[in-house]
């Protein structure tokens, strides 16, 4: 696909910062950018949602700890994610919003869990912490600066420390315009499993997928 007027000069991709940017899509006013290089596809930077925007859809979610339904959603990251860890971990949920049924299942499990949010829980002291996990559940896809983010990610991480994803991953065979995962104003960025394989290669991680929507990231010893 030709490059789009609308696509500024010099304008590189949010995630890896190529500038081999396509135009993919405008579906109801909203222009979706694509970059050759990663794969991701992402909203045009003009017309994300505004941080109070965000804050009141971020409202609406409901996440309650003890549904089942939602516990059985969290143990695909959760279930991978303990067959890999030593016992008695310090882990962070990044992105955790207001109250964080997935750090409540890792506790439950003997680990040792801090919240970080910027809406809930904007505590900077969390952020200067070193841990052996990170989790970022359903919030990758509402990054702004996905490269900024993975590099906070390294921070974050000790040596051989994991980072637990899950986010609705880009199939080619969907049809993007009707996509349930697009159509949340929040949602920014898309990833395909090529997109997180390339933030793994550069950073210098493994990188695994043990279930559909999940990503397992390994800084190295």
């Amino acid at each position: 696909m030709c490059k789009n007027t609308f696509i500024q000069n010099g304008a590189a991709c949010v995630v890896c910062a190529a500038r081999d940017i396509s135009m993919l899509k405008s579906v109801d006013g909203r222009n979706y950018l694509r970059c050759a290089r990663c794969a991701a596809i992402y909203l045009h930077p003009r017309q994300r949602p505004t941080a109070e925007e965000e804050y009141r859809r971020y409202l609406l979610h409901q996440n309650d700890s003890s549904d089942p339904g939602h516990r059985k959603f969290l143990s695909k990251l959760v279930d991978p994610l303990l067959a890999r860890l030593e016992p008695a971990q310090s882990g962070l949920d990044y992105g955790s919003g207001p109250d964080s049924t997935l750090a409540a299942m890792l506790r439950e499990a003997g680990h040792r869990m801090k919240l970080y949010d910027p809406f809930f829980h904007p505590d900077p002291a969390a952020l200067a912490a070193k841990y052996e996990l990170v989790v970022c559940s359903e919030t990758i896809e509402h990054f702004h600066r996905p490269d900024e983010e993975f590099a906070r990610f390294d921070a974050l991480l000790r040596p051989g420390g994991w980072l637990g994803l899950s986010t609705c991953l880009i199939d080619e065979t969907q049809d993007f315009a009707n996509w349930h995962f697009r159509r949340d104003p929040t949602h920014v960025v898309f990833y395909a499993e090529l997109t997180l394989r390339w933030i793994a290669q550069s950073l210098g991680w493994d990188c695994e997928f043990p279930t559909q929507g999940v990503c397992l990231m390994r800084k190295p010893e």
